[in-house]
């Protein structure tokens, strides 16, 4: 333990990072590139999305895919989308093995009524999601709340039984390392399958700092437990560098065993 509370010191964080943007360089390859593509989570979560804007972007991924089959490539992961749209998504991918992310819960703020985001979530899984996304209720973590926190995300675990539960912590409204490190061992211990950085609503999301904290709170957690919960860096993600860097925290923290569909995802709409 007291390894892992000197690596969650801001000092130590920043020196981490520079050291895996040295290494990151190495990672500028085409066959990570090519790695990133797959574990992408394809996203769309604008205020002027509309059926025919989203079934465009999922047709624009069965296009890239074929093309990239051509070429020894693949396809993307999921599209990840508002909730009433995985249907439209569905019948565009219908056929193939793409699988349909949705954002639940309340998003992106998570401030409405738990009964709300329960049915929500029912309903975009009854629709057809695969995974859904849900954030952390960051105002109860800020006031301390935790036990309310982890209580919420607990029920909403047990509405997504089957299903991959990605939980946002929204990393880029917490203080410290410690905050950061508290609320993913929160929703790890909630059931999460994986956690996510950020929204992407806010002025601050995904930060090198903020995944290498994670990362280790990750590989804390399952030598704690055993259990392997996956990471999602998303928000501000719009380079083959910048999906570099985090594909080498990944790597360099979790090790290549994490370096899977399962274990890594990446949430951006630019990048691809």
């Amino acid at each position: 333990m007291r390894f892992f509370c000197y690596l969650y010191r801001m000092k130590e964080i920043a020196q981490e990072v520079l050291r895996l943007q040295e290494a990151a360089k190495h990672n500028y390859t085409e066959s990570v590139y090519e790695f990133c593509r797959s574990v992408l989570d394809l996203t769309t979560l604008a205020v002027t999305d509309s059926e025919e804007s989203v079934r465009a972007l999922a047709r624009k991924a069965i296009e890239m895919a074929s093309h990239r089959e051509r070429e020894g490539g693949g396809h993307v992961a999921s599209i990840c989308v508002y909730p009433s749209f995985v249907e439209t998504v569905g019948v565009v991918i219908d056929g193939t093995d793409m699988r349909i992310t949705s954002v639940v819960g309340g998003f992106p703020a998570s401030q409405t009524f738990l009964e709300v985001k329960v049915l929500e979530t029912a309903m975009a899984i009854e629709h057809g999601a695969d995974e859904v996304d849900v954030v952390m209720n960051v105002g109860k973590f800020l006031d301390g709340r935790y036990d309310e926190v982890r209580a919420e995300l607990e029920v909403l675990r047990a509405e997504t039984t089957g299903v991959v539960l990605k939980v946002i912590l929204e990393t880029g409204v917490l203080k410290s390392p410690e905050q950061i490190r508290l609320a993913a061992m929160i929703a790890m211990e909630s059931g999460a399958d994986f956690i996510k950085t950020s929204t992407g609503k806010v002025d601050t999301n995904t930060t090198p700092e903020a995944a290498v904290v994670m990362c280790l709170a990750i590989r804390e957690y399952h030598e704690k437990t055993g259990r392997k919960v996956g990471f999602k860096a998303a928000g501000g993600i719009r380079t083959p560098e910048d999906a570099a860097l985090y594909y080498t925290i990944v790597q360099e923290i979790l090790g290549s065993e994490w370096l899977t569909p399962q274990l890594f995802r990446i949430g951006a709409s630019r990048v691809l």
